[in-house]
């Protein structure tokens, strides 16, 4: 298999981390592209439309987006369905804390497009994206507890706290937040966490 990705790309590290977990990380090829808001990538589009990371080229040719559907496919083919439960007492929590995640990474994602945009960048537009992630941070820290055991919700979250971490390290998130800091600081230590940190590389 192959993973088109970046090691920039919340999202991307996300299956590199469930890659890891299922330990597969031997069998899956990494191919770092660039791909963006105000261009197209070719190679990419070739196999996704959405020009965008991660995808996922099977064996057979076929190509898997976005991270929650190879996510999904990795635990169902290669885990044991733990990451990402069948059952729906289990799966709807879980699913909805890896909304949570990736809505975070979203949002962190809008702030750099935003403050990427320099003197025609919108201060609304970045109070309203801080502000929503602050809330997130919030609500996050009032259901701690929520995030075990370990599933394809706590991964993403754990995710888009070590992005904040990377792009937005002022925001000083831990402050005022002491579960979700001791949880994190938890997760940030497991091998899969360690072998996919995001770097600055195009």
């Amino acid at each position: 298999m192959r993973l088109l990705w970046s090691s920039r790309s919340p999202f991307a590290r996300k299956a590199l981390v469930v890659i890891h977990e299922l330990g597969l990380a031997e069998r899956v090829t990494l191919d770092r592209v660039l791909v963006a808001a105000n261009t197209t990538n070719a190679e990419v589009m070739q196999v996704n439309p959405l020009s965008q990371i991660p995808t996922l080229i099977l064996d057979d040719g076929s190509a898997l987006f976005d991270s929650p559907v190879i996510v999904e496919y990795l635990d169902s083919q290669f885990g044991s369905g733990a990451l990402v439960p069948a059952e729906p007492s289990r799966r709807w929590p879980v699913l909805r804390l890896q909304a949570l995640g990736d809505g975070l990474m979203a949002l962190n994602l809008q702030r750099m497009g935003e403050r990427n945009r320099g003197e025609l960048a919108s201060q609304p537009h970045a109070d309203a994206f801080l502000a929503k992630t602050r809330r997130t941070l919030d609500a996050l820290e009032a259901q701690v507890a929520d995030l075990e055991p370990f599933s394809a919700g706590s991964i993403a979250v754990a995710v888009a706290l070590a992005h904040l971490d990377f792009r937005f390290a002022d925001d000083a998130w831990r402050q005022g937040r002491p579960a979700l800091t001791a949880w994190h600081a938890t997760m940030a230590i497991r091998p899969s966490m360690t072998a996919s940190e995001p770097v600055e590389i195009y």
